[in-house]
């Protein structure tokens, strides 16, 4: 379902999101992905390192622990609706 989403009135409050995927390993963790939060009103960006198999779970613990912990919380958050976001019926 589309809905048409306002304007945000601050930053931070609306976020587009997608991983960078295929990456070769990097830093003490080998990251191979990277999640990217971009501010829609700044256009600001935040690269998040991860792993290409990270769960849905693991990414949202780090949206939280790394990005909302230094913006506040996301109005609205618009993904491409990766697979990885889909339930399980």
């Amino acid at each position: 379902m589309l809905i048409q989403i306002q304007e945000p009135n601050c930053p931070w409050e609306r976020v587009h999101m997608d991983w960078v995927t295929a990456l070769p390993p990097g830093g003490d963790r080998s990251y191979n992905a990277c999640l990217v939060l971009v501010d829609k009103d700044r256009k600001t960006p935040m690269l998040l390192p991860c792993h290409k198999d990270d769960t849905a779970m693991d990414t949202a613990i780090m949206i939280w622990n790394k990005g909302i912990s230094h913006t506040g919380l996301f109005q609205n958050i618009i993904s491409d609706r990766d697979p990885k976001f889909t339930s399980a019926l």
